[in-house]
């Protein structure tokens, strides 16, 4: 089988677990503004949190119940409409940066930076 647009990791996790893990790391990514993850973890909150700063640059109640549905924490999804939105204002995207950071000794998984612009 060949994987035509298939979007998405699947992380070695089932449905549930994959959402929990983006819910979680994107939540800390924007509290803290900055985590260590691995790169593929860190490719795919960015995707997820970019799509919840989108939200907040759009400002109505509509999307404000979309990131909550998204991210069901009410001081992430404020800090999202009432810090972020207004920093990116003039911003068309690109919300994130992913900074490499080697492998893990451990494991040797890759490592990578995630942060805010």
């Amino acid at each position: 089988m060949v994987r035509h647009r298939v979007a998405g990791r699947k992380l070695g996790r089932p449905t549930a677990q994959r959402v929990a893990l983006l819910r979680a790391l994107a939540s800390q990514l924007i509290i803290h503004e900055r985590i260590i993850t691995t790169e593929a973890k860190a490719k795919e909150a960015r995707s997820f949190t970019e799509k919840m700063i989108t939200y907040g640059k759009k400002g109505t109640l509509h999307h404000r119940r979309l990131a909550t549905a998204k991210i069901p924490n009410k001081t992430v999804v404020r800090k999202i409409f009432d810090d972020l939105a207004p920093r990116y204002s003039n911003r068309a995207g690109g919300y994130t940066r992913i900074i490499k950071l080697g492998r893990r000794k451990g494991d040797a998984a890759p490592l990578a930076q995630l942060e805010l612009v």
